[in-house]
């Protein structure tokens, strides 16, 4: 279990442009949560849905969808750190996103975060932090992504 990265104000992050913000729990990537995802989406690839066949595939195994790993940001977020008085926060875009390595069902994915940029507003700021989706095992992150988020204290 990681020790969630805590800041008391969202000021605080102002000085970290460049630097690593936290590092998240790792998330078991199951594969009733592929097919919930796929029930949720309607994308019911046999890559993502049938084991059998997909075992035979190119993967070796059912992958998540990459929109599955790309969606699992808010929770890797949630237990990277956390802003005291940051009293709300929104998406509010994506830069950049690549699906670099496969995420086989039974997988352990976390996010590692750093700030690239930090912007004031009034009431809070726009972050933007580029997420990499860590892939357990494997030199290759499942993941990058430049995240856009609003704060707001």
């Amino acid at each position: 279990m990681n020790q969630k990265t805590h800041y008391k104000t969202l000021a605080e992050l102002q000085p970290l442009v460049g630097q690593e913000l936290g590092l998240s729990e790792w998330v078991t990537i199951e594969q009733s949560r592929i097919d919930l995802f796929a029930q949720a989406t309607g994308d019911h690839q046999w890559i993502h849905t049938d084991p059998e066949r997909a075992a035979a595939g190119p993967f070796g195994a059912t992958v998540a969808h990459g929109f599955l790993t790309l969606s699992l940001l808010p929770v890797l977020f949630e237990t990277g750190f956390v802003i005291a008085d940051v009293k709300m926060g929104i998406n509010y875009g994506l830069n950049r996103v690549r699906l670099m390595a496969p995420v086989r069902a039974g997988s352990r994915v976390r996010g590692r975060f750093k700030l690239l940029n930090y912007e004031p507003l009034e009431g809070g700021a726009q972050l933007v932090v580029e997420a990499t989706v860590e892939l357990e095992h494997s030199a290759k992150p499942a993941c990058v992504a430049e995240t856009v988020t609003r704060r707001y204290i």
